[in-house]
């Protein structure tokens, strides 16, 4: 997620390298042929530019807000996801700590089960993170899992998903010993239920594009406006004697319209890894403090900081 207001120029035009490259060529070829080899039949009315620009604005508008819509909800998911994860872990605590008055309550039983449960939550969303932008470092979860039990998730296809089956496990193991009582699960088995809800939700995202029409009609628009401009723009440019001014204006006009395509197009995908994502392992980092710290540890994992003006 990009926090600057204000981009470095140079990223930004490495950022829009073709689209410059393009617009500026063509510009350049247009006013060559006309200027130099006096071919002033191939100048064109400016209200073509016009019209097919207007076209171009209804495209990009609807995909921009799309796109932003899609990053959007990516980012709510993931807050209900810290919201859900911080009320499970104060669950398991609260609930697990309530029963030491009884008579079958054993301390290092249930601290063993406080810990194991919190830590499968901390590595839920840490896989969640990993399975939504296809990355195999699954040794980044093994700290918070056992040897057998890393095992068991690594045989898994869906690994977010599995580690809520073998979280399930571990509540109705611990209600069957005593750890937990009365409708303790009723109540954890809920949040699982929003968790399970918000992996799907970035599923679904994850595996369902923007309408591919929406995506190939804006490209197409844009370049034919891109190449039609400097057509469009010569023949008023020689009328008012700066003809070679026609070039930067072209490619001005062009760079602004591909900027905005080029805005919708990266925040149309959330969860690829890229400086326009929704900052995952960031949300992650502060889900595992948050867990960490409910079970009462100090040592806590450093908040991770911007880099380059983004947060991952």
């Amino acid at each position: 997620m990009l926090l600057r207001k204000i981009f470095d120029p140079r990223k930004v035009v490495s950022y829009m390298r073709y689209e410059l490259l393009f617009s500026t060529a063509l510009a350049i070829l247009v006013w060559v042929l006309f200027v130099h080899l006096e071919i002033q039949g191939m100048a064109l009315p400016f209200s073509i530019a016009a019209t097919l620009g207007g076209a171009l604005a209804i495209f990009l508008g609807f995909r921009n807000n799309s796109s932003y819509g899609r990053w959007w909800e990516a980012r709510q998911l993931w807050a209900g996801i810290v919201n859900s994860s911080r009320v499970l872990a104060r669950l398991v605590v609260t609930f697990t700590d309530s029963h030491s008055h009884q008579a079958n309550y054993q301390k290092d039983r249930s601290e063993n089960f406080k810990k194991s449960l919190i830590y499968k939550q901390i590595a839920w969303v840490h896989a969640l993170r990993l399975h939504l932008r296809k990355q195999e470092n699954w040794q980044e979860i093994k700290p918070f899992l056992s040897e057998r039990e890393f095992k068991e998730l690594m045989a898994s296809q869906n690994k977010p998903n599995y580690l809520q089956i073998m979280m399930g496990r571990q509540i109705y193991t611990a209600m069957a010993d005593g750890t937990l009582g009365g409708f303790d699960s009723f109540q954890m088995e809920g949040q699982l239920l929003a968790l399970a809800n918000y992996q799907g939700g970035c599923e679904r995202i994850k595996n369902t594009p923007l309408l591919r029409q929406y995506h190939f009609f804006t490209l197409l628009f844009l370049y034919a406006f891109m190449i039609l401009l400097p057509f469009c723009l010569i023949g008023d440019f020689h009328k008012l004697g700066i003809t070679s001014m026609m070039i930067p204006i072209s490619v001005f006009i062009s760079f602004v319209f591909g900027t905005i395509a080029k805005v919708g197009e990266v925040n149309e995908a959330p969860f690829e890894n890229l400086r326009t994502d929704v900052p995952m392992t960031s949300i992650c980092n502060t889900i595992e403090r948050d867990l960490r710290e409910t079970l009462g540890e100090i040592e806590l994992p450093s908040i991770i900081a911007p880099l380059d003006g983004a947060l991952m």
